[in-house]
């Protein structure tokens, strides 16, 4: 057996990604540090780790972005590598350069790297540079709303206002007619201060019927850089995803390729590190592709590669880091069948998908063959207010596509969480819309009407479960059946319903 990568490593980050890179660390013998605010004293990732030190107060700036509290906890406890997850500070170049400048392990890329593509307009210069195609649009920050317009004019609309330092679906904002150009922008440059305390803003065109489809590279410190081929990622909601797939239904074979090899193309160009993914807009009508960012760190989405390529991209990280050459070469990547994943939220889609922290009172969640749970939570465990509201991730791998779904629909139904609203009942009814069905579903897949329409579904379905459940428990306990050893026929055959899913 070979020895651990390193002693001790600190993972530098909460929920469900926390838990995901502590099992890998266990897995290849490293001992491990948890760190934790005031609300996250019981959290899974605290329970899970070798030992954990409280960094401060509920809110994040107090806490997980106190980036000189996680150094001085990883030195105080022996640790010799941090692992930043993703969020937070995981695409911090600064803190990457204080975590190497206090003597430890950064696992993530350089922070020359990190910060060549933390900024959107730098990196497109970067890419435009090295040959890469990118969206039509300003290679720099545009200085007032007046220049900003006449620009948009000139492009055509629509066309996508986004913030330079942005990230996560944040500071973006379409734009399709020239009298609302003046709301969108001030709406984008105070979300994008806001959120990332640099107002700076560009413009891309709008590409029209796209597909957000994005590369998966892995890079070590010996100079290779692989790919482990796509994920589609366009059901997305207010810019942020909650269903990715791989393979991209409807990408050609000869688009695949080249996508790949410009993503190779562009961590080779920054002398990348890890893991890591390259994003791209891809037109269905016209059959181009754009770079559109990368993004320095793993991927919340990153399981779906693993189950169809057999590669641990967390374990992967964590060797590379230590210095290890890739043990294997582009040829002996496959990609084997077809993997969904769902983003599970802690929110009501009845309610405009209101965040609905609170106590988990039941839990149970789904198994059998080629499902995975991704889960930073436990029955008993209250979801804070003050973190993003996913829960888990629910990922599920079939031989194609169909089979793909028909399993995540299965394991959906078994999701179990009780005490609070989720988004599973969401899912439940999103993976039947025929239009998702088809595959050639864009980015604006998601619309206001079709939203109502599956939260409407959605909302049905709970009832119907309810009402299934009530007529189980009232058939369960007639006195004359308890009695008289009469067969029962179950509630659930009667209705036609698979089971009890979602937060009942």
């Amino acid at each position: 057996m070979r020895p651990p990568p390193f002693k001790k490593v600190l993972v530098a980050n909460r929920g469900e990604i926390a838990v995901r890179v502590i099992r890998a660390c266990h897995e290849l013998g490293c001992r491990t540090v948890a760190v934790f605010s005031d609300v996250d004293r019981l959290a899974l990732h605290v329970r899970n780790a070798g030992e954990a030190y409280n960094i401060g107060p509920a809110p994040s700036a107090e806490s997980y972005l106190c980036g000189d509290k996680i150094i001085e906890v990883a030195l105080r406890s022996g640790a010799d590598a941090i692992h930043p997850g993703y969020g937070f500070l995981s695409e911090n170049a600064k803190f990457a350069q204080m975590v190497i400048d206090a003597g430890l392990s950064w696992i993530g890329p350089p922070p020359s790297a990190i910060e060549a593509m933390g900024s959107k307009t730098g990196a497109r210069q970067r890419m435009i540079a090295a040959g890469v195609p990118v969206v039509p649009g300003t290679a720099e920050p545009i200085a007032t709303e007046e220049e900003a317009q006449q620009i948009a004019r000139r492009f055509g609309y629509p066309v996508m206002l986004k913030a330079a330092a942005g990230g996560g679906g944040k500071g973006m904002r379409r734009v399709d007619l020239d009298e609302d150009f003046p709301s969108a922008w001030r709406a984008v440059r105070s979300e994008a201060a806001k959120s990332f305390k640099d107002d700076a803003v560009y413009i891309e065109k709008f590409v029209e019927d796209p597909k957000h489809v994005e590369i998966q590279v892995l890079s070590d410190k010996h100079g290779t850089h692989l790919h482990l081929f796509e994920r589609d990622c366009s059901v997305q909601r207010r810019n942020q995803k909650v269903v990715e797939e791989t393979p991209c239904p409807v990408l050609p074979d000869s688009t695949r390729r080249r996508m790949a090899e410009v993503a190779v193309q562009a961590a080779a160009a920054v002398d990348y590190e890890g893991a890591g993914t390259c994003e791209f807009l891809f037109s269905q009508s016209s059959g181009d592709f754009y770079f559109l960012e990368m993004n320095t760190r793993l991927q919340v989405e990153h399981p779906i590669t693993e189950m169809v390529t057999g590669i641990d991209l967390a374990r992967a990280q964590i060797r590379v880091a230590a210095g290890e050459k890739l043990w294997f070469g582009q040829d002996d990547i496959r990609q084997s069948g077809h993997a969904i994943e769902c983003r599970v939220y802690a929110e009501d889609p009845a309610n405009n998908f209101a965040p609905a922290p609170g106590k988990i009172s039941g839990l149970r969640e789904p198994g059998g063959p080629w499902v995975r749970v991704d889960s930073g939570v436990y029955a008993g465990y209250e979801v804070p207010i003050h973190y993003d509201p996913m829960v888990s991730k629910l990922i599920c791998w079939g031989s194609t596509r169909e089979e793909a779904i028909s399993r995540t629909i299965r394991a959906l139904r078994e999701y179990r969480v009780r005490g609070i609203r989720t988004s599973i009942p969401f899912f439940n009814a999103l993976l039947r819309d025929p239009d998702f069905l088809a595959g050639s579903y864009n980015t604006g897949f998601l619309s206001v009407e079709r939203l109502e329409r599956l939260c409407a579904a959605a909302h049905n379905d709970d009832i119907a479960t309810i009402a299934a459940a009530l007529a189980q428990f009232e058939a369960d306990t007639r006195p004359d059946r308890v009695t008289s050893g009469e067969p029962r026929e179950s509630a659930w055959k009667r209705s036609g319903r698979p089971g009890l899913g979602g937060a009942l």
